[in-house]
């Protein structure tokens, strides 16, 4: 039946429903208007909530459980709980809430809003159960991290799942790296030939071996898939950049581009094989990320992808293209502005990373714990100890971030590179967690430039019988060599061999023949 109640511009008057109403009020003319007047009404919600009370206030025969359905859809799609509250309780005493569709709607509407006590409360009244309930309360306890107790659920399902109900519980097993189950999973889908040739199915599968780091099982995975979409090529991506085998990354986006005539690369997998580049320092494969971008009408180097590209040109050392990508953007973000904030501090130019976040204030962008870490590194770097212990009682007291061991750890290499050891001493000695290893690797590394051999007796008898990691072993059996204190050092040394450890040769990607000379007009921040 075609609907007539439409005015000129697509938009159904209040007068013309009302009349409409008044000459045939049948739910099947009636329901289609409200995703109508959701995409195209000036006030979405009073127009709907217009059509629902005029079809509530009639005959019992005026609505059924679709409209319903449709005004919770309307209270999710327009924000309004207190509406939905409205519905749920008319439901109950109207006596349609027994219908199983509604129930589910409603279970639907409540993990929507991560009401996870009210969605609970909605499935347990359900008498019988159905596919679609149990895939909603499975999914939405995983949405909402609850993943043990969706796996939970999934195991004392009474009815036959679908593969939408294999997808929830496999995105449930990636949160809590339950390979083992997820195996499980997969054996059953193919046992119980839900699965065939499933390119979602496939997909969840896959990024489960992604986040549990089995590239081997993801590699086997994608070769046999039937179908390939981008999801599944952005997740093997994913898979080697995130276990670090960053090349591996990068080859599998070159075959995408280069072999994909169906699939091209999204945002998504743009921005993880930049960050790859990023974490090999290779500028060569992120400018020619970054012209594939800009060949891509569909791709805007903005948001996402635009601090992506920052991130991986400081990270690469070109500070004069950051910087320049960054006066591009549209949109500046906290990590826009801290990506270049940490790129300045690390690039050795921290009094204009402090500038620039001056700017960043100015601009109304408040500073996360990421900004913070820069900040402190350019003071430690540049000798700035009162901008740094201004900057880091800010963190605290002005923006309410609670200081993460990496900014102790900068706090105390501030102190330690200035030769303030008692301030260092102090300053440890008042921190409300134990101090971890990278945090004295950084005062025995300034005791060892600044030869303070008795700041060093005090580190080490206090870090004696303490836990800490390889790194600051090796350090504290160095200063003793540097010493000539031979025995304290084997004495270490034996101590790391019988804790099984063993320091690990260090890895540098180097680029050769790369130049980059950097004069100050490049880094004017517009």
């Amino acid at each position: 039946m075609k609907n007539k109640c439409v005015i000129a511009n697509g938009i159904p008057a209040l007068n013309q429903i009302r009349a409409q109403f008044i000459k045939n009020p049948n739910p099947q003319f009636l329901n289609p208007l409200f995703p109508l007047l959701l995409s195209n009404s000036p006030t979405p919600l009073h127009h709907s909530f217009f059509l629902y009370n005029l079809m509530l206030s009639h005959h019992p025969s005026s609505h059924n459980h679709y409209t319903f359905t449709h005004a919770l859809k309307a209270c999710y799609s327009l924000h309004a709980p207190s509406k939905a509250l409205e519905i749920h309780a008319h439901l109950v005493k109207s006596g349609h809430y027994s219908d199983i569709f509604i129930q589910n709607s409603l279970l639907h509407f409540y993990f929507l809003h991560n009401d996870v006590v009210s969605a609970a409360r909605v499935f347990h009244s359900i008498a019988s159960p159905d596919v679609v309930s149990w895939t909603s309360f499975i999914s939405g306890l995983s949405k909402c991290g609850f993943e043990s107790e969706a796996i939970e659920r999934f195991s004392l399902m009474g009815v036959k799942p679908n593969v939408v109900t294999l997808v929830s519980v496999l995105s449930a097993c990636s949160g809590l790296k339950a390979l083992k189950f997820g195996k499980a999973i997969h054996g059953y889908g193919l046992k119980g030939l839900i699965i065939d040739g499933n390119v979602i199915f496939d997909n969840a599968l896959l990024d489960l071996y992604a986040k549990c780091g089995a590239l081997a099982n993801a590699e086997k995975l994608f070769v046999k898939m039937p179908k390939r979409d981008v999801v599944s090529w952005t997740t093997l991506v994913m898979a080697y950049a995130q276990g670090g085998h960053c090349e591996e990354a990068v080859d599998v986006f070159k075959r995408v581009v280069l072999e994909g005539d169906e699939v091209k690369p999204n945002e998504a997998t743009v921005v993880t094989v930049l960050s790859a580049c990023a974490s090999m320092g290779s500028l060569s494969l992120g400018q020619w990320v970054h012209s594939y971008v800009d060949k891509r009408r569909d791709l805007e180097v903005d948001g996402n992808i635009g601090n992506a590209l920052v991130n991986m040109y400081v990270k690469c050392g070109d500070m004069q293209m950051g910087i320049r990508i960054f006066n591009m953007l549209v949109n500046k973000d906290v990590i826009s502005w801290g990506t270049v904030i940490c790129g300045l501090a690390m690039n050795g130019y921290g009094k204009r990373a402090v500038e620039l976040f001056s700017h960043m204030l100015i601009q109304g962008v408040p500073p996360d714990d990421v900004t913070f870490i820069g900040l402190l590194f350019a003071c430690s770097h540049e000798g700035l100890v009162s901008e740094g212990i201004m900057f880091f009682k800010a963190m605290r007291d002005a923006y309410g971030i609670v200081p993460q061991m990496r900014h102790y750890g900068c706090m105390v290499d501030m102190y330690g590179r200035a030769g303030l050891f008692e301030e260092a001493k102090a300053f440890l000695k008042g921190m409300p967690v134990e101090a971890e290893g990278p945090v004295w690797g950084a005062l025995l590394q300034a005791c060892k430039n600044h030869g303070n051999e008795k700041m060093s007796q005090w580190i080490r008898s206090y870090l004696n019988n303490k836990d800490v990691g390889i790194g600051t072993l090796a350090l504290l059996s160095n200063l003793y060599a540097s010493s000539e204190r031979w025995d304290d050092a084997n004495k270490v040394r034996t101590t790391m061999r019988g804790n099984g450890l063993k320091k690990k040769a260090g890895c540098s990607w180097i680029e050769l023949e790369t130049s980059i000379n950097i004069s100050d007009s490049d880094l004017c921040v517009a």
